[in-house]
């Protein structure tokens, strides 16, 4: 029986990869910001409706150099959430910041804005809020809060590519916010990122960051990082790009056959699609069991039918084995509870109908099993 993945990542065909990529046998200009990278620049920017982008080899530099380009002082503090990729908390780690964690809201698992301000103190620079599962982080209330207390935004928006809130790009809020391309990636360039933001200054130390500083063959202006992202990555990113629409479409076709399905099964928290205001990409179909243990046992029935979900986020990033017990007892309640309990599901755009049924009948069927229902 094959398996059946969490996800799948999208490409094009070889044929029409292959037809792109001819050209750089040509010239050999493999790398170093070639033709295909600037022109996925502009492409990517046009689609996301931003004002400026710079592109990354992958999310996670993204996020870091865009943290790096705000200067923050060595220790200063930045609020966060632990409900995330643990990318997010490294991020902020490697750039020698102290994350201070911020418990979730129960509803859409993003940062909770209402207890945002009784975390800022003297030491406080930034919020760095992630955009979960397609569900968009209060933003106003966020960068009023930020507003108020002269603090960075940077979103980290690697589940948002290609939504927009209010008909307004998601990527336009906050002074940056942060896309991946990872292959696992609604849209993906293989491995890849993005930072975009509005102030056009950022641009230009975002590059010296990510190009070693260099700014002509003799001329070195700052200590830089090779966070560049190559013409093969960038060509896939151009092949998948005009394919984006269709696939967010088949991934809703997909997630509504789910929604379906599981209608009326109590003990099973499924996802809201429908925010007002919001453009969704059905990047993810998480559901919230009952219990851990319920949730475990949901996890291995499917495995044992070559079906991989996963526990995401499970462990939260401060529960991370490399930071031990020094967040242990901070009051991160809710953040815990839905990190046991959360099991996403497979979605993809080729996910076959009869193989949503088989997932969904194997998590009702434990579910029941475990005497919930």
């Amino acid at each position: 029986m094959d398996k059946i993945w969490v996800t799948r990542s999208s490409m094009p065909s070889y044929e029409e990869f292959i037809e792109k990529i001819r050209p750089l046998w040509e010239t050999r200009r493999l790398t170093n910001m070639g033709t295909y990278h600037k022109e996925l620049e502009t492409q990517l920017k046009d689609y996301l409706g931003v004002p400026h982008l710079s592109l990354m080899v992958n999310g996670h530099m993204a996020l870091e150099m865009a943290i790096q380009a705000m200067d923050f002082p060595e220790g200063s503090e930045v609020i966060t959430t632990p409900f995330t990729f643990i990318s997010t908390t490294h991020a902020i780690v490697r750039n020698r910041l102290t994350p201070v964690f911020c418990d979730i809201n129960p509803n859409d698992y993003t940062i909770d804005a209402d207890k945002i301000e009784g975390l800022i103190t003297s030491n406080t620079v930034a919020v760095v809020p992630v955009h979960v599962y397609g569900n968009i982080c209060d933003v106003e209330k966020i960068e009023e809060i930020a507003g108020r207390h002269g603090l960075k935004v940077i979103y980290d928006s690697c589940h948002a590519f290609g939504e927009t809130y209010r008909g307004q790009g998601i990527g336009c809020y906050g002074n940056a916010s942060v896309f991946s391309f990872h292959a696992t990636k609604v849209f993906n360039t293989i491995e890849g990122g993005a930072v975009t933001f509005s102030d056009q200054a950022l641009y230009k130390k975002l590059y010296n960051l990510k190009n070693f500083g260099i700014q002509g063959e003799e001329l070195v202006v700052g200590v830089g990082a090779n966070a560049k992202m190559n013409e093969f990555s960038a060509v896939m990113g151009l092949c998948n790009l005009p394919e984006v629409e269709k696939n967010i479409a088949l991934r809703k076709e997909k997630a509504e056959v789910y929604l379906e399905l599981f209608r009326g099964i109590q003990g099973l928290k499924l996802p809201d699609f429908h925010r007002r205001d919001v453009k969704q990409n059905y990047g993810y179909f998480p559901v919230l069991c009952p219990n851990r243990e319920t949730r475990d046992h949901v996890y291995n029935n499917l495995r044992q039918q070559n079906i991989y979900s996963r526990k995401y986020f499970y462990p939260l990033t401060s529960q991370a084995a490399c930071f031990g017990e020094k967040y242990a007892k901070l009051p991160l309640h809710i953040a815990k509870r839905i990190s046991e309990t959360v099991l996403v599901l497979p979605l993809y755009p080729e996910l076959e109908y009869e193989n949503i049924e088989r997932v969904a009948d194997i998590v009702i069927k434990t579910i029941d099993m475990r005497g919930i229902v």
